[in-house]
């Protein structure tokens, strides 16, 4: 579907800051799922639409490299979760997790991809071609729901600096980092894809990438219509659909 249609029914499509956390404090709350539960859905979509953009037979090196760079909140964690499947998925991840969370779930699912022995950066290379080099995709697992726009401070202001001067494709996680969730931005990142986590946010309809991606399987019915989603209808036994 178009950005155009997306903003003809916006309210239909797509979920203010407000609306979705209500529709997260709903399934948390009401429909008893677990905070892990939620994180591991999302963070294994992310990485199955990942591989459907981007076929291991397809990426440009010779080694499947993809960088994750993962934020402090939510969106930092489902980033963990992200790259630990892209490596059971025989892709070479790397994660730059700048700001750990000290929540001992974000500490479980950090030890679960050490095990695996996905390597992480100590600091995030100023000279971008050195990441244009070395990986084939970056991953923005950055900044989510949760951010507040005018109160994005360090390390992550020069993160979103590097990550504007990248030339090899981003794939963000249901907000382009640095993007206000209900205005977008004419300033952020240019994602060339947008995976959703359960429904569009209204910053979408500013996304001009190549691919927008729902993660929303998994959404109860009456979850749907309570919030009025009008989502696309997943194939088969997906678990995303591109919007």
């Amino acid at each position: 579907m178009s950005n155009s249609g997306l903003e003809n029914k916006e309210r239909k499509e797509a979920l203010s800051k407000q609306e979705a956390e209500a529709l997260e404090a709903e399934l948390l709350e009401d429909y008893r799922f677990g905070k892990q539960q939620l994180i591991e859905i999302l963070g294994h979509s992310c990485a199955l639409a990942i591989t459907k953009v981007y076929p291991l037979q397809t990426l440009p090196k010779k080694q499947p490299t993809v960088l994750i760079i993962c934020g402090s909140e939510q969106n930092g964690a489902i980033g963990l979760v992200c790259a630990r499947n892209l490596r059971i998925f025989d892709y070479e991840p790397t994660i730059f997790y700048p700001k750990r969370s000290l929540d001992n779930l974000y500490k479980d699912l950090t030890i679960q991809c050490e095990k695996m022995d996905i390597p992480f950066l100590s600091y995030l290379p100023t000279e971008v071609q050195l990441i244009n080099d070395a990986y084939n995709l970056v991953v923005d697992a950055v900044l989510g729901v949760e951010a507040e726009t005018g109160e994005v401070k360090e390390p992550w202001t020069s993160i979103l600096g590097t990550l504007k001067l990248i030339k090899i494709p981003i794939i963000s996680l249901d907000i382009p980092s640095g993007w206000d969730i209900e205005a977008g931005s004419m300033d952020g990142i240019n994602p060339e894809v947008l995976i959703s986590l359960s429904a569009p946010k209204r910053c979408a309809v500013h996304f001009s990438g190549k691919h927008h991606f729902i993660a929303g399987r998994f959404l109860p019915y009456d979850v749907q219509k309570k919030f009025e989603l009008n989502l696309p209808k997943y194939s088969g036994t997906e678990c995303v659909v591109e919007f």
